[in-house]
């Protein structure tokens, strides 16, 4: 392991830095969200090139010098993807994304430290494996793009192996590690609080019943809603997140089947009783205090960012994390699995991401749909 100490700088440098690399960082995630379903769209494949060829450049001024081969040979690839002499693969998603991720480290290192540590030899030999993906052998690439990857994280041996994507653990990111667990209730939850989660869950298990399309509908959210909070640093309590997940719909159930199987638009008066079950969901933790957190979720999971969402139109800022969260997990999973309005055109979760991300402004929050982004990025690129 070798030390970098870099030449006295600025602190104003540095984080401006910083600041430029997570900009890429985020728009290249949502790039690569985009190849995953358009992978030979040249502009998406110029824009990810452009946005590693920045981040060497300004590593270069700096004298960040330990990190620019990696970044060269990255960016000699996406020159051949951009060229059309080679073409876009998953891996080649988790390639880049795990350069990113050490380049981050590496300049929050000498942010924090004044020094960072680094592997030369790794680096040496990250730049050999690289350089052997050419347009001359285009049947190798995969392989050779697998081989490159597992030596920037040889955890990830099994995502690509034994392991299905939503079950893998997440070890694309220097945080401690998230999973898509089995439930929405984490395991280390016990006591009178497991009782309640459980108790909830079976709730919602009979009434997803009520309607031809709701099964399967509280664990899913639930175990992305989890999933996306460990991406984003548990910024959200988990136990009251999951059983707002679990609960938020349970006022649906207690609406006519004509209106929840409906295939025609609303009128007015329908569309206001079907937004009443915000109210009658919440109702179930009126009395339950260790619940407070998660009846607030429940009351603002169908509020808007630019407030012209309800019950109380309430904006961005007064909007709890949680109901932020919950809004695009309910709309995400609503557009992934058939509804009575649309049982013929449900999206596949890449559409749905794009779709989704198309349709954000003023609907979502925009930190939190980050948070979705970068965890739906880890998880299609698993998937492959």
């Amino acid at each position: 392991m070798q030390t970098f100490t870099p030449e006295e700088l600025e602190d104003d440098i540095l984080v401006d830095l910083m600041e430029e690399i997570n900009e890429l960082y985020e728009s290249s995630e949502q790039t690569l969200i985009e190849l995953e379903l358009r992978p030979k769209d040249n502009e998406l494949q110029r824009s990810l090139f452009r946005s590693i060829h920045t981040i060497k450049g300004d590593l270069g001024l700096v004298n960040f010098s330990p990190m620019i081969p990696l970044l060269q040979h990255v960016e000699d690839l996406l020159d051949y993807l951009r060229k059309g002499q080679i073409e876009y693969t998953s891996t080649m998603s988790d390639l880049v994304l795990l350069t990113m991720d050490r380049v981050k480290s590496f300049v929050e290192g000498v942010m924090d430290a004044g020094l960072a540590n680094y592997d030369d030899e790794l680096h040496g030999k990250l730049v050999l494996a690289i350089s052997r993906i050419t347009p001359d052998n285009h049947g190798e690439h995969n392989r050779l793009l697998g081989e490159a990857v597992l030596l920037l994280n040889p955890k990830l041996d099994l995502a690509y192996g034994e392991l299905d994507a939503a079950d893998a653990v997440d070890t694309m990111a220097s945080k401690p590690p998230a999973t898509v667990a089995n439930t929405g209730i984490l395991k280390t939850v016990s006591g009178d609080k497991r009782e309640d989660m459980l108790f909830f869950r079976d709730l919602m298990q009979a009434i997803e019943h009520r309607s031809n399309y709701w099964a399967g509908r509280g664990d899913r959210i639930a175990k992305l809603a989890l999933y996306i909070n460990h991406e984003a640093g548990g910024l959200i309590d988990d136990d009251q997140l999951s059983v707002a997940c679990y609960v938020h719909d349970f006022g649906m159930a207690f609406m006519p089947l004509s209106l929840l199987n409906k295939t025609e638009p609303y009128t007015e008066a329908e569309f206001n009783l079907m937004r009443s079950h915000v109210y009658k969901s919440s109702r179930l933790l009126e009395h339950l205090n260790q619940w407070d957190h998660a009846r607030k979720i429940v009351m603002q999971h169908h509020e808007r960012a630019d407030g012209k969402g309800y019950p109380l139109g309430l904006k961005e800022d007064d909007i709890c994390d949680g109901a932020k969260l919950l809004a695009i997990l309910d709309t995400f999973d609503a557009m992934t699995h058939s509804r009575a309005h649309n049982p013929e055109n449900q999206m596949s979760k890449k559409q749905a991401v794009i779709e989704l991300n198309r349709h954000a402004k003023g609907q979502f929050s925009p930190k939190w749909l980050r948070f979705f982004n970068q965890a739906m990025t880890k998880l299609l690129t698993k998937n492959g």
